[in-house]
Order: C-alpha cells, then structure tokens, then sequence
C-alpha cells in the first residue's frame, strides 16, 4: 500500500493511526498486569476505612484533584520537597487513582500526618489562617455537613469488586466490615471524613525497603 493512497483516503489513514496506538498502547500497558511490583500492594497498606473511604468521595466532589497531584515523580527536586517518589503498589485500592498533573497547590502524596488534624480543619476552613501567602479557598460548610450513610456499604461491596478485579494479593472488605460501616461514621462531618483521608496518604511507603 504506498503512502499516496493511504494520504489521499482521510477516513483509511485514521483507521491506521488507531491500529497503530491500540497495538502500542497494549504493548505497553498489559504486561504491568503481569508484574507483581504493580499489582500488589507495598508492606503495610490497607484498604481506606470507611470515613477515609467516603473522605476520598468529597476530595473528588470538591474537585481538590483538579489542584493538588498525589504523585512524586523520582526526582531530586520532588523528593526533597515532598519526600520518597511515588511508588505503584501504594495506588492499588485507588479508583480512581487521583494522580493528576496540575500543582496549583502543593502535592499530597506524602501529606498524612505532616500536620494535626487541628491543622487541616483550620486550614480548610480558611487557607489562609496558616498559610498567608495561599490562594486556595476555604471548606467552611464540610464542618457542618454531616455524613450521608446510606451508601456506604455499596460502596464497600463496589470497591471488593474492583480489588479482586485488579490487584494481585489484596485485602477486601469482611462482611462484619461492611455492616459495621455505617456505625462507624455516625456522628461524623464530611470535613472529619476529609482530615481522615488526607492524613492517610502516603503513610505506607515508611515500610518500603
């Protein structure tokens, strides 16, 4: 087939172009499935509580992804900063993972417990209380909401599916588990559930090697 006939037939060269990145694109992505360094969780990790669990909904509802990576790329300058690089067995209870690109506020990867739960509530309430120089905006009402538990165990039950779905050796959630949930947040704000979920990023990697 020369050049000519596939330049002069848009809807043949677009046909091609996508065989040409499925064909990479598999290439690339199906032999991680096969490699236990990126299906298995590191030493340590657990799955997210069910406060951390419904924390990690309003972190995505409140759009704190579309501002804040929760990746460390294995660089001097993120490392230094931010601590040790991200690494893929942390992400295996992650889905979505909230890896993201755009910094317009700091990376989060390594933030649980960098400061006191008193710290993020100030914090998220108004930035500014404890970084001056920060354009982020407050959180107010996460404070007064309280927690909506009437999904939790579906998404508990949702999550095993994705665990058992794609992660080599993981843990899931018991039954007891499940139906102990939504005790478990009773009485809580979504602004509890977002301080649980924070201070619980990153804290695994301690236990690399």
């Amino acid at each position: 087939m020369s050049h000519e006939v596939v330049e002069k037939n848009v809807g043949l060269m677009a046909l091609l172009i996508l065989i040409v990145i499925s064909i990479g694109g598999l290439v690339e992505i199906i032999p991680l499935f096969f490699i236990k360094d990126t299906t298995a969780p590191v030493e340590g990790l657990k799955p997210y509580t069910p406060l951390q669990l419904e924390g990690r909904d309003i972190y995505i509802r409140e759009s704190c992804n579309a501002c804040h990576s929760q990746m460390i790329r294995p660089f001097r300058a993120e490392t230094e900063r931010y601590g040790h690089y991200s690494v893929a067995g942390e992400f295996v209870y992650d889905h979505p993972f909230l890896w993201g690109s755009k910094r317009t506020g700091p990376d989060l990867a390594r933030v649980g417990g960098r400061y006191s739960d008193e710290w993020h509530r100030v914090h998220l309430i108004n930035p500014r209380f404890v970084v001056p120089e920060s354009n982020m905006p407050g959180f107010p009402w996460l404070a007064e909401n309280k927690l909506d538990t009437s999904l939790i165990q579906k998404k508990m039950r949702v999550m095993n599916k994705l665990i058992a779905a794609t992660c080599n050796g993981c843990q899931t959630y018991s039954e007891e588990e499940i139906a102990k949930a939504p005790e478990a947040l009773e009485g809580h704000t979504e602004m509890d559930a977002l301080i649980a979920y924070l201070q619980s990023l990153g804290t695994s990697i301690k236990t690399v090697r």
